[in-house]
């Protein structure tokens, strides 16, 4: 496991490198790619994952999900150039599916277009990801129902905290074993695993927010209520309360990511969040 949070920390300072360059305009969080790395056990064979450095420092990176899915990141100098190129070839000899899948933001045209040279387009029926964005100098107060109240993460928490995510995303393969995994990795704080807590002292809702210190800036990821507590105002409750706890850490803006149409959307919509791209899947037929 050592090496996998190594490894991940190499990607991460990819990613943050590149919100220090272009800002909002980079797809992953350094959150993103903690969380998605090890919220699950027991899948590490199913993922193939490779760096690509340049004098010690990461300009690329590759990640291939099952069956055969490409998440990227790369260096504005390498985009769309030889390098890129080399890791498109690495990807389509990985794996051998007929159908091959990656993503890109919609505004993203180097990488755009790198990926339609390669026979790749955006499916149109494929589910796109609305990434909403907010600035946190005028966050609203929030307000929950009587007897509830808004805290973080303590440490005799984990077991409950895990609960109510896999009863809020079942089917999951969330554990008690990889939540610990998520809590071992940069840059996971249990005092930014915001949680609304019921009356009877039960975890209602949970909004886990992760900070990249560097550039400010926030992400929300994952956000949840359980289903015997929805309707109350509670999963806004407990993202406004995350975006407090972000701000009073330094941060000076929040992502989120949400499929379009979904209530997600209409929750980050109604908490001041606005769409600032979108995530496009792209397919390519061989």
């Amino acid at each position: 496991m050592t090496d996998a949070f190594a490894q991940t920390w190499r990607m991460q300072a990819l990613v943050a490198e590149l919100w220090r360059q272009e800002g909002p305009k980079v797809e992953n969080h350094v959150g993103d790619v903690a969380w998605q790395r090890f919220q699950h056990t027991g899948r590490e064979g199913e993922w193939r994952i490779r760096l690509w450095e340049e004098d010690g420092e990461p300009v690329a990176w590759a990640w291939v999900k099952r069956p055969a899915s490409l998440q990227h990141e790369i260096h504005p100098r390498h985009r769309g150039g030889a390098l890129h190129a080399e890791l498109l070839d690495w990807f389509e000899a990985e794996v051998e599916e007929d159908e091959l899948r990656t993503s890109s933001l919609s505004t993203d045209t180097e990488r755009l277009e790198a990926l339609r040279s390669r026979d790749y387009e955006v499916d149109p029926d494929a589910r796109a990801f609305v990434y909403h964005a907010c600035e946190l100098d005028e966050v609203a107060e929030p307000e929950v129902p009587d007897g509830y109240r808004l805290r973080t993460v303590e440490p005799n928490d984990v077991e409950r905290r895990v609960e109510l995510h896999r009863i809020v995303w079942a089917p999951s393969r969330v554990t008690v074993e990889s939540f610990t995994n998520v809590q071992a990795a940069w840059p996971y704080r249990a005092d930014l695993d915001c949680v609304a807590e019921a009356p009877d002292g039960a975890l209602a809702a949970y909004c886990l927010a992760w900070l990249d210190p560097e550039n400010r800036v926030g992400e929300l990821e994952p956000v949840g209520t359980h289903p015997d507590h929805r309707r109350r105002g509670l999963a806004s409750a407990v993202c406004r309360f995350a975006h407090h706890r972000l701000w009073e850490e330094g941060a000076e803006m929040a992502i989120v990511y949400s499929l379009a149409g979904s209530d997600a959307t209409a929750l980050y919509e109604s908490i001041g969040m606005r769409e600032h791209d979108r995530s496009l899947e792209l397919v390519k037929r061989r």
